[in-house]
């Protein structure tokens, strides 16, 4: 291994040709809007083709604020008319000075790692007519395609956990890079999608500095990782079918596959694992260290439920006139769109029990200190004691899943996470909460990923227990 500053890292030529690729599997790719060649002009095809979707975890379904061109909870990659991406193709030992002329040459894709102050590698790209390239990070620069900003986990938000965005606006304190992440697809067929840390920024360049870490490898090229990383966890198995989580890696520049490092943002880099590769397959995990991704086949999506399949499953459920059964009233789910309001007619749930109510402002623990005057209490405070089986634990709204991406099928919402209170099927539910999900710079937990909320309880959900005249039957 070699690390900035080495003596080793500063042995190669002046310049060199280097061989196809900086990873072993696959060239890396590379934003760029001009193609010299007309390859993909889909000749016969009726769509597009699709790559797969990416899914930003946290939001179910759009953003606090909307959902406004490239700045979305969900976005879906298509074939580009014309191939945008790049491929490695001279690499050059350099002076400061040199460095300079390099970077300002703004019609060459290029990766600079600065090894000291007056030495740096540069890796120029040149184009690749069988790849498309998209880009993902914080900046709403041109050359982003998917903007993506800091998640909030949805604890402390009534139950409807939207994560939000400060506003809309950009966190100054934001742990996201402007330019996290870069994917890459080939245009013909599997259409396989690789993942590579950071992106292309306006000028067409990646600059590693002294105090990021890198290497030279064996093959005599060079590697790098991002200050917080971007992380990676493909499924163990087959996500839809057999869901269980996998290993979380981390990425680098030129899309070679590394455990972890002792903190996010160490200098040094994990262990090489070299059985493993950044292809993405349905159900693979990105972090990047303030938002976590996830991607879709469309094969995958296909066995999820559509927003008309969920609003299907919403009038069934109503269909079925679920009862308070202290209060006897008609409970309701709210429908998709309603998203920030409590309705007066929607399911209440004892998280400990499963126990659907209708929503009543007593049964507070006066232990807990939750209790005021005649036993009553804001809804947001406090334990309670169901009437039905006297379990003590959170009382909160029931809200039906709207994002299907996110659904492991397009079973019955039979199930809830704890202790946010979204609706989905039993697969889901259990598939999730067994995925530990990135929190900080080294710590991991199984949160809901309509809201963000971190679970709790023995498994992280409930089955849930409906009183009615009709009794529901699933298919």
């Amino acid at each position: 291994m070699v690390l900035e500053g080495s003596s080793e890292a500063l042995c190669p030529p002046p310049s060199l040709e280097l061989r196809p690729s900086c990873n072993k599997s696959q060239p890396s790719p590379s934003l760029g809007s001009g193609s010299q060649n007309d390859d993909s002009l889909f000749p016969g095809d009726k769509e597009p083709i699709k790559y797969g979707e990416l899914i930003v975890l946290g939001h179910n379904g759009s953003l606090a604020s909307g959902d406004k061109g490239r700045r979305r909870s969900r976005l879906a990659l298509y074939k580009r008319p014309k191939a945008n991406g790049v491929k490695p193709d001279v690499i050059h030992n350099v002076s400061t000075p040199l460095v300079s002329k390099a970077l300002s040459n703004k019609s060459q894709h290029s990766i600079s790692y600065t090894l000291s102050r007056s030495q740096s590698v540069i890796v120029e790209y040149t184009h690749d007519s069988n790849t498309d390239m998209f880009q993902i990070g914080r900046s709403t620069e041109s050359m982003i395609d998917f903007v993506v900003t800091d998640a909030v986990g949805g604890a402390g938000g009534g139950g409807q956990g939207s994560a939000g965005e400060g506003g809309g606006g950009q966190s100054a304190q934001s742990t996201i890079s402007r330019y996290a992440c870069r994917i890459m697809c080939e245009r013909s067929a599997p259409y396989t999608a690789r993942i590579y840390a950071a992106g292309f920024d306006s000028s067409k360049n990646i600059f590693l500095g002294e105090r990021a870490a890198k290497w030279r490898t064996s093959d005599g090229l060079m590697d790098g990782l991002t200050t917080n990383g971007v992380l990676v966890m493909h499924p163990a198995g087959e996500f839809v079918s057999e869901p269980a989580p996998g290993v979380w890696r981390e990425i680098s520049v030129c899309g070679n596959v590394f455990a972890l490092r002792e903190t996010r943002s160490a200098q040094q880099r994990g262990k090489l694992v070299e059985n493993e590769s950044n292809t993405l397959q349905d159900g693979s995990l990105i972090d990047l260290c303030g938002a976590t991704l996830l991607w879709r086949t469309p094969a995958g999506l296909r066995r999820t439920p559509t927003l008309k399949q969920l609003e299907s499953l919403r009038q069934e459920l109503n269909a079925a006139r679920p009862q308070c059964p202290v209060g006897f009233n008609t409970l309701a789910f709210p429908s998709l769109a309603q998203r920030a309001t409590v309705d007066k007619k929607q399911p209440w749930v004892y998280v400990q029990c499963g126990h659907v109510h209708g929503y009543h402002n007593w049964g507070f623990r006066k232990e807990k200190g939750a209790a005021g005057p005649g036993g009553t209490a804001p809804a947001s405070t406090g334990d309670r004691e169901c009437p039905m089986c006297r379990r003590v634990g959170p009382y909160v709204p029931l809200w039906l899943g709207c994002e299907g991406g996110l659904y492991l099928d397009a079973g019955p919402p039979t199930h809830a996470f704890c202790p946010c209170g979204h609706v989905c099927s039993e697969k889901t539910v259990q598939g999730w909460s067994q995925i530990p999900l990135p929190h900080g710079t080294h710590a991991f937990h199984a949160a809901c990923p309509f809201c963000g909320t971190w679970l709790t309880g023995e498994r992280g959900h409930i089955k849930l227990i409906f009183q009615g005249p009709r009794r529901l039957r699933w298919p």
